[in-house]
């Protein structure tokens, strides 16, 4: 059951941080791979600077906020030619 969760957590984070950040979601897929890279990099983020989320609300947030943090550096690199 929790890899169900972790599934859900992914795809619903990943289609947060693209309304949040492109007005839409990009897909099942895409939104899933983007929240679950999302939940690493929020936390690893959040552990540099001390932060800790428990639960599913905090799995979501720090997912969200790793799956925006990535989508604005990938937007700034792609925007670079």
């Amino acid at each position: 059951m929790s890899f169900l969760w972790f599934i859900l957590i992914g795809a619903l984070s990943g289609y947060l941080a693209g309304l949040f950040m492109r007005g839409g979601g990009m897909g099942f897929i895409w939104n899933l791979i983007l929240g679950v890279l999302g939940g690493v990099i929020g936390g690893w983020l959040f552990d540099l600077i001390g932060f800790s989320f428990g639960g599913t609300i905090g799995s979501i947030f720090t997912s969200v906020v790793g799956a925006v943090v990535l989508l604005y550096v990938v937007n700034k690199i792609s925007n670079k030619k």
